[in-house]
């Protein structure tokens, strides 16, 4: 039986990782911004790990999955959590005895334009001005800086676009702003989109922590293939019995989403519509995961048909749908 620690245990990540883990009769204990004592999650800061390092056990793998997934903070408020609350959790593990940290970064490492289709773990990463993207960068140099140092031993995983039962960004937002008549996609919803299947991610996140020659390495974990955007949303309208999806050009969807960002700034409103969104729909490239499969003998068993799928049942079950 392996000893983890989950940051973001209640997340849609963290969460499916620990029920992964506990089914396999690992022990495992989690931090999240609000306690659950029945699955032994603490509440706690990743920014401030006083208050909840102590569920962390000398040879514990930590798999540090807390952040702030979104478009919409400022550049103060992402680094705060995404690079800062890294290095905090980092010093945590270093002081608490614990044998790995496994950092959850993104494919938006390589930035969401201007990457090479089928781009690997060696090409460079590339900051854009997006403070998701850019604080994500910094957070995976501040994990790779203390494996360099001998601090720990860490590994990086990038995944892919995760989707499925408690998805947000790919699941959940799309599908309520499908239903609100305000889901469109750019570049004739030909952009490329690399889905990766919540069940598939977690089981190269378990490959990633358990293999040794994991350490000191970065992992794409996708779904291996790209697919187009009007092809993967395509599913949520047939689910949802509507004609779609709404495709435009470029040009266009980057106005709209400027007036309806505008217009949600006052709403309080925060459905991510904007026009990092719309560039992210208009990504040509797709991310290799040889190194994953070579490395870690990661092969991802659902198909995007049998995700939709599932998904859809999990949608129907929650009243999504």
């Amino acid at each position: 039986m392996a000893d983890y620690v989950i940051t973001g245990a209640s997340g849609f990540i963290g969460r499916s990782l620990a029920e992964r883990l506990r089914a396999r009769g690992d022990s495992v204990r989690g931090m999240d911004l609000h306690a659950d004592p029945a699955h032994d999650v603490v509440a706690g800061d990743v920014t401030d790990p006083e208050s909840w390092s102590d569920v962390i056990t000398p040879g514990a793998t930590v798999v540090h999955t807390a952040a702030l997934v979104s478009n919409l903070p400022t550049l103060a408020e992402a680094w705060r959590v995404n690079t800062l609350g890294t290095r905090r959790v980092l010093d945590a593990a270093v002081s608490r005895g614990a044998a790995r940290v496994v950092y959850l970064s993104s494919v938006r490492a390589f930035s969401d334009l201007g990457f090479p289709d089928g781009v690997t773990e060696d090409h460079p990463l590339r900051p854009d001005g997006n403070p998701y993207v850019d604080t994500r960068i910094a957070a995976e140099q501040a994990a790779m800086q203390a494996h360099a140092a001998g601090e720990i031993d860490v590994t990086v995983v990038r995944p892919g676009d995760v989707y499925g039962p408690g998805s947000r960004p790919w699941t959940l937002l799309p599908v309520r702003m499908i239903k609100a008549n305000r889901f469109l996609l750019p570049a004739m919803g030909r952009g490329i989109f690399s889905p990766v299947f919540v069940d598939d991610l977690v089981s190269g996140l378990v490959l990633a922590a358990d293999r040794e020659e994991a350490a000191g390495q970065v992992f794409t974990l996708s779904g291996g293939v790209g697919v187009e955007c009007r092809e993967f949303f395509g599913h949520y309208y047939r689910m949802l019995g509507r004609r779609g999806p709404v495709v435009m050009p470029t040009a266009a969807a980057l106005a709209l989403a400027t007036a309806a960002a505008g217009v949600n700034r006052v709403r309080g409103a925060d459905d991510e519509t904007n026009t990092t969104a719309v560039r992210y729909f208009c990504r040509t490239g797709t991310y290799s995961i040889d190194k994953a499969r070579s490395m870690l003998g990661y092969d991802p068993a659902v198909d995007l048909d049998e995700g939709m799928r599932r998904t859809e049942v999990w949608l129907r079950d929650v009243g999504e749908l």
